[in-house]
């Protein structure tokens, strides 16, 4: 089968699209046939050593994905081949197989599509924990989305607004303006230089907003800060760009909440994934969350697509075909 390791840390050019043995569903997993993969920013981070440092070279790409069932393995119910499904979280879902643990597998609806399945998984959960747990949207509130045309931004901003909340979203380039709008943003700031809490102040008669979303680094923190009313959350989430450096509690404004929200901890169980990937698929099903795909390239072209995501060039999910079924 063909498949997408590296050998070293680097940049995009360490990706390579290479021939391995097809593995075989252990204890515990299912065997799948990838039909579709997601990129996901912290593939960017993976890659140049964020994380999974414990693992031995070559190291396979990629976490989500949706596909069928080829085959169980020793312990597994629940899942049959021939069966569609989708996962998050799977280290190495850039390939044309892959063998998932079955508690991170997912059972796909017909009327949901491969692609949108593999595009909703890791964004939308984490999309939809945001805004329903880690600060529960009310209406009239308003919330600060950043990188409001991306993959999650798009979602989140949809998710805000069926819940009655206003955002106020804000992108790097001109270009993303529309797609911001399309999924619902009441204002759209352009900025690229974390120069943005001004505006956001001036668009809430000086109060502020109740929540703030950042995922895009430290250039935007302090202009987050800045931007929340009294009492209000910041969600920090998103490692591959760095967080603040020597942030002194003591200096936080406004008596803010501020937390982040990590994967691993808002989806903490196989029950739970179940029920809030459930939840995404009926949002979709009856048009309350439309899901935008930003790209589409072929698996051997994984590196393309990073540079296209690390490059902040993207709007909405990319996604990793297999050469042969496109």
């Amino acid at each position: 089968m063909k498949a997408i390791v590296y050998n070293r840390l680097g940049g995009s050019e360490v990706l390579e699209y290479v021939e391995r043995p097809a593995p075989s569903a252990g204890r515990g997993e299912v065997l799948v046939r990838v039909n579709v993969a997601g990129v996901n920013f912290m593939d960017v981070g993976v890659r140049q050593g964020m994380a999974w440092n414990e693992m031995p070279f070559p190291r396979g790409m990629g976490v989500e994905g949706a596909g069928r069932v080829v085959a169980v393995g020793e312990g597994v119910t629940g899942f049959e081949p021939g069966q569609r499904v989708a996962w998050v979280y799977a280290p190495g879902s850039y390939a044309e197989m892959a063998a998932i643990p079955a508690d991170a597998l997912v059972h796909v609806p017909e009327v949901i599509d491969d692609r949108t399945a593999a595009a909703i998984m890791m964004q939308g959960l984490t999309a939809s924990h945001f805004a329903t747990d880690f600060y529960p949207v009310q209406p009239g509130d308003v919330a600060l989305v950043h990188a409001a045309a991306g993959g999650v931004g798009l979602l989140l901003t949809q998710i805000i607004k069926q819940r009655g909340g206003k955002v106020i979203g804000r992108v790097s380039s001109a270009d993303k303006v529309v797609a911001a709008k399309e999924a619902g943003a009441d204002h759209v700031i352009v900025d690229a230089e974390g120069a943005f809490a001004a505006e956001v102040l001036r668009l809430t008669g000086g109060e502020g907003v109740h929540v703030v979303y950042d995922g895009s680094g430290p250039a935007t923190f302090q202009g987050s800060l800045d931007a929340l009313r009294r009492s209000g959350t910041f969600c920090w989430y998103g490692p591959v760009l760095g967080g603040p450096k020597d942030l002194n509690i003591m200096s936080l404004p406004k008596s803010i909440k501020l937390g982040y929200g990590v994967y691993r901890d808002h989806i903490a169980t196989s029950e739970l994934l179940r029920e809030r990937a459930a939840r995404l698929f009926s949002w979709v099903a009856d048009g309350t969350l439309k899901v935008r795909i930003g790209g589409e390239y072929k698996l051997s072209d994984a590196a393309h697509a990073h540079d296209a995501i690390a490059g902040r060039a993207s709007v909405g999910k990319l996604l990793l075909i297999p050469d042969d079924a496109r």
